[in-house]
C-alpha cells in the first residue's frame, strides 16, 4: 500500500506539473516576451532581435527532480519567413536538463532564446539537439542599445535570457536539451506537423498563437516594421 500511495502521490505532482494549457502557456508566453521588452535599459538589445532568425520563449522553467542535475521547460517557438513577410506558426518545444544556476532559487524562471543564423534554426528542425555541444549557446548582454558588436560571444548560434524574481540577466542553459513537443503540435494543429512545415510557414497559427505572433512583430519586425507601429 505505501509502495502505491507512493505512484499516486508521484502521478498527482506529475499531473499538477503538467497541468497548464497550450493557451495558457501562449499567453504567458506573450505576457513575458512583451514585458522583458517593455524594458528598455533592462531589455533584449534590439540589433540582436533584428538579426535573429528564430526566437524561443519559454516561461516557468521549473526545477525538476526527474531530470538530473537540470530544469524542465515547456514553450514555444517562431521563425522568420522571408523578408517583410512576419513570422511563421509557433512550435511547441521542450527543454529538459542543463542549469539556469543561482537564478532558479527553487522558484519558476522565464527564458528567452534567440537563434542568430540558418544554422541554429535547421537544429530546431531536429528531433534533438543539446546547447553547447550540437548548437553553441551564449550567455546574452542585457539593455536595448548594449554594444554586442565586440563581444566575441556573438559569434554563438544561439543567445540566451533569463528573468527571475525581477532578475534579468544573459543565461547560456549549456548541456540542456532542445526538442519538438509533438504531441503538443498534434494537438494544437489537429495532425500531425513537422518542425519543418510549422517553421518554414507551411502551417496557419492558431487563434490562441496571435498575441505572441503580434508581440514578436511588434519588437521583432525590420525597422522599417516597427516605424509603421
Amino acid at each position: 500500500m505505501r509502495v502505491l500511495s507512493i505512484f499516486l502521490s508521484l502521478g498527482v505532482a506529475s499531473a499538477a506539473f503538467c497541468a497548464d494549457t497550450s493557451r495558457e502557456r501562449m499567453t504567458e508566453s506573450s505576457k513575458v516576451f512583451s514585458e522583458i521588452m517593455a524594458t528598455p535599459d533592462k531589455g533584449i538589445p534590439q540589433d540582436l532581435l533584428d538579426k535573429a532568425a528564430c526566437v524561443i520563449v519559454l516561461p516557468n522553467l521549473k526545477k525538476a527532480a526527474f531530470v538530473v542535475g537540470g530544469e524542465y521547460g515547456r514553450g514555444y517557438a517562431a521563425c522568420r519567413k522571408q523578408a517583410g513577410m512576419g513570422w511563421s506558426a509557433l512550435e511547441a518545444v521542450r527543454l529538459e536538463g542543463g542549469s539556469v544556476g543561482f537564478q532558479i532559487g527553487g522558484s519558476s524562471t522565464d527564458v528567452v532564446l534567440l537563434v542568430m543564423n540558418r544554422e541554429g534554426m535547421n537544429k530546431l528542425m531536429q528531433d534533438k539537439f543539446t546547447l553547447g555541444a550540437d548548437a553553441s549557446v551564449a550567455a546574452g548582454p542585457v539593455g536595448r542599445t548594449a554594444d554586442a558588436k565586440t563581444n566575441v560571444k556573438m559569434d554563438a548560434e544561439i543567445l540566451g535570457w533569463s528573468r527571475a524574481k525581477g532578475l534579468f540577466a544573459g543565461v547560456s542553459l549549456n548541456g540542456a536539451t532542445l526538442r519538438p513537443d509533438n504531441d503538443e503540435n498534434e494537438k494544437l494543429y489537429g495532425h500531425k506537423v513537422t518542425p519543418h512545415e510549422i517553421l518554414m510557414g507551411s502551417v496557419t497559427p492558431p487563434a490562441a498563437a496571435r498575441p505572441l505572433l503580434t508581440d514578436l512583430n511588434k519588437y521583432s519586425g525590420s525597422s522599417a516594421d516597427r516605424s509603421r507601429q
